[in-house]
């Protein structure tokens, strides 16, 4: 399976960051990518929750969502939105990922578990929760027969999700991102590597990459990590770019006879 990670610095307007996005979508596409994965936070990056908030849509009048609806219908792939931050229909926020079928349907969608809520030692600071309603549900999807596992960026620290994804059957997991420039200096590398390990999966993590409107800065370093742990294709920068790899989802299978670990973890009590 070719897929290809998009790499973006979305603008904080949703029609700007559609005009960023889809000429990469397109590129990959015409690369021979069938599944294309983009970050967190496709289609606005605002940290300001009171220039965030009037901005925000509906998921079905978002203008990146139904965009790349229609890209996947019009070049016939696979378009996985890392994350479009939409109202639900309560009134509240979610940080969303989008898997859009190659006849424009969405075929699943998964809302953040995990809430980003810290305080940096450089001093910058995140309340997500203060903005984002969490899902409550974790969320396996099927691309071409094989299994996806769906999660976002802070997912990424909470191991048993991963195995739980692993468990149902994922042999691939998405993690899409906008990784601090701190945090993803010092551990997104490894972390991406020690997820594929533990589960004997592919990991693809598309990431937001520079300095953005907001002032934030974001890591980028997009990257595919195989079963084994190995680097199968990454960016080394954090300019939006399309990377592109083939992956082999029976490799997931090989690994995980290699090192059972998912078979042979034990129930236990204490400590």
């Amino acid at each position: 399976m070719r897929i290809a990670l998009i790499q973006t610095r979305t603008p904080a307007d949703q029609t700007a960051a559609l005009d960023h996005v889809l000429p990469m979508v397109r590129e990959a596409a015409g690369a021979g990518a069938r599944f294309i994965l983009t970050p967190e936070g496709t289609n606005i990056l605002q940290k300001h929750r009171e220039t965030l908030l009037p901005r925000l849509a509906l998921q079905d009048d978002d203008a990146v969502v139904t965009g790349l609806r229609e890209a996947a219908r019009t070049l016939r792939v696979t378009i996985d939105i890392g994350s479009a931050l939409v109202l639900r229909g309560d009134g509240k926020v979610a940080n969303r990922q989008i898997l859009i079928g190659p006849d424009g349907d969405i075929a699943a969608t998964y809302d953040k578990l995990h809430m980003f809520d810290v305080d940096l030692p450089t001093g910058e600071t995140a309340r997500e929760s203060e903005v984002y309603e969490p899902g409550d549900r974790a969320v396996v999807a099927e691309v071409e027969g094989v299994r996806f596992g769906l999660t976002i960026c802070y997912d990424l620290r909470f191991p048993a999700l991963y195995r739980a994804l692993a468990l149902a059957g994922a042999r691939v997991m998405t993690i899409p991102a906008a990784f601090t420039r701190p945090t993803g200096e010092a551990h997104w590398e490894v972390l991406m590597r020690a997820r594929a390990i533990e589960t004997g999966s592919f990991v693809l993590a598309a990431a937001q990459g520079g300095f953005h409107e907001d002032r934030r800065g974001t890591w980028g370093r997009s990257i595919v990590v195989g079963p084994w742990g190995e680097i199968v294709a990454t960016l080394d920068h954090d300019e939006p770019g399309v990377l592109l790899a083939d992956i082999d989802p029976a490799a997931a299978d090989k690994a995980r006879a290699a090192i059972p670990a998912l078979a042979n973890a034990r129930a236990f009590t204490g400590p």
